[in-house]
């Protein structure tokens, strides 16, 4: 006999573990000797019918496990059996207990012989009920693997296949034999296979289940990438032996697809959302675009540009992409001029790289921001500025962007510039949805870039209006050295109704005009605009303050008024409601100041008094009685006459610089004449510390400040005479001019004044009353009056050519740079001007000129 391999034996006589076949199928054996009674019993047979061997041994089996009608044919059945055959049937008998249930058996008898060659049996014993579970079980073990529409696999605990259910073949191919022994290996990508396996091995190792674990694969043949979810257990054996690992696949492509196309909605709406918050904040277009990106970057693709129409961006009247509107050339064919205005990028510089930015490369980077280029005729980009329309521009080959998506902009049938959208190589490429988000967010931005412009637009015309409404940086005054300074209130549109002026008057005098229409923006700056003009005209008729006042009064009164008559606005206002007629009211101070007597005369309209600050004294509010505002109407404004001291400062300015929501206007007041005591700095430095030191609440209201130091005209720059009432004063008066004027060395204009003051004095004896007065002045120009206490005010004529007077008004506006009349409160004054030799002299008139009027 040859010898059994050491391996080999191991093999065979290894016992089987507990949990074995036959645990369940619960075979038993007991054998009945040659007298026909039971002489051995097994274990399994007193475990199987619940008595042990010495209750049995020794006995009739047909009597111990047989119920009473059936005992005659088992005593036969015996019988035959100890004749030598062999016999197999089923054979109820008594369940274990007491309660007498009957249970069936599977019985399979051979014959056999004792030592001493008498007959005997062996009798194999089934339980039919745990064959029949067996079977159940089985069955139902078959059905659930075999049928399951998933797929099933078992691995051995080498995590081979051991089986594959129909379904898992329906997808991979083959047989069910021939995945037997397979890897997962054999079905997956590395990197997915490795996934799997480490968890197959740590359920095998563990028994704690997988459940939800995604793998990523294709069938065979296939390029199509499916996603598997896999649950996976350990099954064990009867005795709780681990025998394999059973996975159960299910295809969930459709289910991920779904997922994903919700995760899109909801990242698109979430996107739209933010979009809402963060595009639109700023009117100002550069910021606009910027916020555009920071929402689209890297929440909706990896790189986005922005471009402009250049003339958007200049402020053209036209938007270069309105259709159907007249448009400058190359504007219709989309390759128009274009600034880039905005870039980000949630790409490496290092990996950038460079692209054409539009030329349909698919790539923004180029060019660079604030560059100006044009996109060729055919390239997409142009294409989508032409139609209106998205363009999908595919990658190029080496190029790190995968595609880009070229976006209009477009806003009330505008196109304004170009957004583009782009996401790098590995990205998920543009679908359907990102098409219609990219056309979203880019529609969003440009009606806040449109909005933008046209805020633009009307700030910057605001802006001029407002400019055109105020003097210039450096008014000049005779006698007065004067700063200023404007803040409007309405940082948003930089207009308002607050206003100064400063008005030069007949003999080097000065109108000092500070005013305020109550409300702010666009439509207080108008109605500024239309008191600051009619106090310019008023101001031209030389009437005094509480004049102009009372005109300015009736103007304001008269502004809401549609047809612009005063009572048709009454008539509305009470008939048909405030909407059809506005009220607009307004305070103003209006001082006029006379350098050669150094006096101010005031009149206010329901103004902040104005503030004084003489040498070495603190600041005081001068007592000007403040009437009712403008445009309220009834009442009359009354004028204080006030000396103001040689370096004297001079301060008028509106509510917004010491009024605020912060504190009591005293309190203002208060700190406003403090920041005064100091009047010896140069003034625009005053009105540097006041504005710095006071808290003004800069935003609140507008704030205008007009400050005048006091220069008085000296007494070697005036002449003043008075002259008798008789012919010989017209010799006398030349005489007085022509000293005055050598003294002043202005010889050039002696002829020129000696005539002219010949022809006012002249009139002054023929058309006027009382004493002559006659006075010149030398400041900036030269200016001569003829005063008398006549109340007619001479009116220039065309003389006849038979005439032998009546140009001597003609003569004097020819020769003069300016004359004029005006009231006095005893009379009129006359007066010419003339620009000193050393500036800007009026040219000599011609002979021809002199001659026309005789």
């Amino acid at each position: 006999m040859s010898e059994i391999p050491e391996t080999a034996s191991a093999v065979v006589w290894q016992s089987s573990p507990p949990g074995s076949i036959y645990d369940y199928i619960k075979v038993a054996s007991f054998s009945i000797g040659p007298d026909g009674l039971i002489d051995q019993w097994s274990r399994r047979a007193a475990e199987q019918f619940g008595l042990e061997s010495d209750q049995v041994r020794g006995k009739d089996p047909v009597e111990v496990f047989m119920p009473d009608e059936l005992r005659p044919r088992g005593h036969r059945k015996v019988a035959e059996i100890l004749d030598g055959k062999e016999w197999t049937g089923l054979v109820p008998f008594r369940m274990p207990g007491d309660g007498g249930a009957h249970g069936l058996a599977e019985v399979y008898v051979m014959p056999s012989e004792t030592e001493g060659g008498e007959r005997a049996a062996l009798c194999i014993v089934v339980d039919v009920r745990a064959l029949r579970r067996i079977e159940t079980d089985l069955a139902a073990s078959e059905a659930i693997f075999g049928q399951s529409p998933f797929g099933f696999l078992l691995f051995s605990t080498d995590l081979t296949v051991l089986r594959a259910n129909q379904r898992f073949v329906t997808v991979f191919g083959g047989a069910a034999e021939d995945h037997r022994g397979r890897t997962v290996h054999d079905y997956l990508s590395r990197s997915e296979a490795e996934r799997m396996t480490a968890a197959l091995r740590r359920v095998l190792e563990t028994g704690e289940a997988v459940t939800d674990l995604q793998i990523i694969g294709s069938p065979p043949g296939s390029a199509e990438r499916r996603h598997w979810s896999v649950n996976l257990y350990r099954v064990h054996s009867g005795s709780g032996r681990p025998i394999g690992v059973a996975g159960l696949g299910t295809d969930v492509t459709r289910r991920q697809i779904a997922a994903r196309e919700a995760a899109s909605a909801r990242r698109n709406l979430a996107l739209l959302n933010e979009a809402s918050a963060r595009i639109g904040n700023s009117l100002d277009l550069e910021t606009t675009a910027r916020e555009l990106l920071d929402v689209a970057v890297p929440g909706f693709c990896d790189l986005a540009s922005v471009d402009l129409y250049q003339g958007l961006l200049t402020g053209d009247e036209a938007p270069p992409g309105h259709w159907g509107a007249a448009r400058p050339e190359g504007y219709g064919s989309g390759s128009a001029e274009l600034r880039r205005v905005a870039f980000a990028s949630a790409v490496s510089d290092a990996l950038l790289g460079s692209g054409d930015g539009g030329s349909g490369a698919g790539t923004p980077a180029s060019p660079q921001v604030g560059a100006v280029h044009r996109y060729p005729f055919s390239s997409a980009c142009a294409g989508a500025l032409r139609t209106g329309r998205v363009k999908a521009i595919p990658g190029e080959d080496g190029s790190l962007v995968q595609s880009t998506l070229a976006v209009p902009m477009v806003a009330h049938d505008t196109v304004v510039g170009l957004a583009q959208f782009s996401r790098a190589k590995g990205s998920e490429p543009f679908g359907e949805r990102d098409r219609a988000l990219a056309v979203e967010l880019a529609a969003r931005a440009a009606v806040c870039i449109d909005n933008a412009r046209l805020y633009r637009r009307e700030h910057e015309r605001a802006l001029i209006l407002q400019r055109s409404l105020l003097p210039p940086g450096d008014p000049e005054a005779a006698g007065l050295d004067i700063a200023c300074r404007y803040l409007p209130g309405n940082t948003a549109t930089e207009v308002g109704g607050d206003w100064f002026d400063v008005i030069e008057l007949p003999g080097h005098r000065t109108a000092l005009v500070v005013g305020d229409v109550m409300g702010r923006g666009l439509r207080a700056a108008v109605a500024m605009g239309e008191l600051r003009t009619a106090v310019r005209t008023l101001a031209l008729l030389d009437l005094e303050p509480a004049e102009v006042l009372s005109a300015l009064d009736e103007i304001a009164r008269g502004l809401g008024s549609p047809s612009g008559a005063q009572q048709a606005s009454r008539v509305a206002h009470k008939s048909r409601g405030p909407e059809l007629s506005e009220v607009y009211l307004a305070t103003c101070v209006y001082a006029v100041y006379d350098p050669v007597t150094r006096r101010c005369t005031f009149a206010n309209a329901g103004h902040l008094p104005p503030v004084l600050v003489e040498p070495g004294e603190e600041a005081l509010m001068l007592d000007v009685p403040p009437g009712m505002p403008l445009g309220v109407g009834g009442e009359p404004f009354e004028e204080v006459q006030v000396d103001l001291p040689e370096g004297a400062l001079l301060a008028l300015y509106t509510d917004g610089l010491v009024e605020s929501r912060d504190h009591p206007l005293d309190e203002g007041l208060s700190a406003f004449r403090r920041a005064l005591t100091d009047p010896v700095l140069p003034l625009e430095d005053v009105c540097d510390h006041v504005l710095s030191t006071l808290d003004t609440r800069h935003g609140e209201d507008d704030i205008a400040l007009l400050m005048a130091r006091i220069q008085g005209m000296p007494a070697e720059a005036v002449g003043d005479w008075r002259l008798p009432r008789e012919p010989r004063s017209v010799g006398r008066a030349r005489e007085l001019a022509r000293t005055q004027l050598v003294a002043w060395d202005l010889e050039p204009l002696v002829d020129t004044v000696e005539l002219l003051v010949s022809e006012l004095v002249t009139n002054a004896l023929r058309y006027g009353e009382g004493e002559i007065r006659l006075r010149l002045l030398r400041d900036r120009t030269l200016v001569c009056e003829v005063w008398d206490a006549g109340l007619v005010q001479p009116r220039r004529r065309r003389a006849k050519d038979t005439d032998e007077g009546g140009r001597g008004l003609q003569l004097v506006g020819l020769l003069s740079a300016a004359w004029g009349s005006r009231r006095t409160p005893r009379g009129k004054t006359v007066w010419f001007e003339l620009a000193l030799p050393d500036g800007d002299s009026t040219s000599e008139p011609s002979v021809d000129q002199l001659l026309s009027m005789f």
